[in-house]
């Protein structure tokens, strides 16, 4: 059955409202019509089954029929602080990580950031990135769609930090703690939140103002990975440990 994501506003009274280039997609492509069915998921977990009821220029109307399982819900949610990079690597970062797993990005501007975003360049980049948000969890099947932040600096994300979330921050000053350590010797934390540099990496500073926030910088080992690598590599490492990618969830 054909699945398509909306809003929770879309849905009203046993009523949906598709909309978008999805419209184009479910005429034009499939060419379903009135009477055919999909199913339709909110973002958030919840997934119906529907039919059409009727197809216009710019949106399809469909009634539920009944909510049914989406599938397995996160274990643990994972937020990845990334330092915005150059060029696409955001793109590829989001879309990655949203088959992995990740529950959330927030864009981080930091002191070595090259790419500056204001204005309607900040916007348009926004939307793209939960446009590809939205694509990757549709190809994975996910039941929901990661959170794209708006991008935001340092003080505000720090203070925004739930004082219950595990936090990390691999850095290459850190000598001694490992992160395999920490998972492997922790309870599991149902909140995690991961703090990752742009290509020039974070300050000391940075790093120093992150653990007066309790965020516990780590050591991944000798290798220095680049930014759009090492974000996936510490949610690999965190959602098998703790998380559904080792096949069982294990409770803390």
């Amino acid at each position: 059955m054909p699945r398509f994501f909306v809003s929770p506003e879309q849905i009203n009274n046993e009523q949906v409202y598709i909309s978008g280039p999805d419209v184009n997609h479910i005429k034009r492509v499939l060419r379903l019509g009135p009477g055919d069915e999909l199913m339709v998921l909110d973002g958030r977990g919840g997934a119906y089954e529907a039919v059409i009821e009727k197809t216009c220029r710019e949106q399809v109307i469909c009634t539920i029929k009944k909510e049914v399982p989406a599938g397995t819900g996160l274990s643990v949610r994972v937020t990845l602080v990334q330092g915005i990079p150059k060029g696409d690597k955001m793109d590829f970062i989001i879309q990655k990580g949203t088959e992995l797993g990740i529950s959330r990005v927030v864009p981080l501007i930091c002191r070595r950031s090259v790419v500056k975003l204001a204005g309607d360049k900040s916007l348009k980049r926004l939307e793209r990135w939960r446009r590809i948000a939205l694509e990757a969890a549709k190809q994975c099947r996910r039941p929901d769609v990661p959170e794209v932040k708006v991008p935001a600096g340092w003080n505000r994300v720090l203070e925004e930090l739930p004082p219950e979330a595990a936090a990390f921050i691999p850095w290459e000053g850190e000598k001694t703690r490992t992160l395999k350590g920490i998972l492997q010797g922790s309870a599991v934390k149902k909140q995690i939140y991961v703090f990752i540099g742009p290509e020039g990496g974070f300050t000391p500073d940075e790093v120093r103002t992150a653990g007066e926030y309790g965020v516990c910088p780590v050591t991944l080992g000798p290798r220095i990975l680049r930014t759009e690598t090492v974000g996936l590599a510490v949610l690999s490492m965190i959602l098998y440990q703790w998380g559904d990618l080792g096949g069982e969830t294990t409770d803390g």
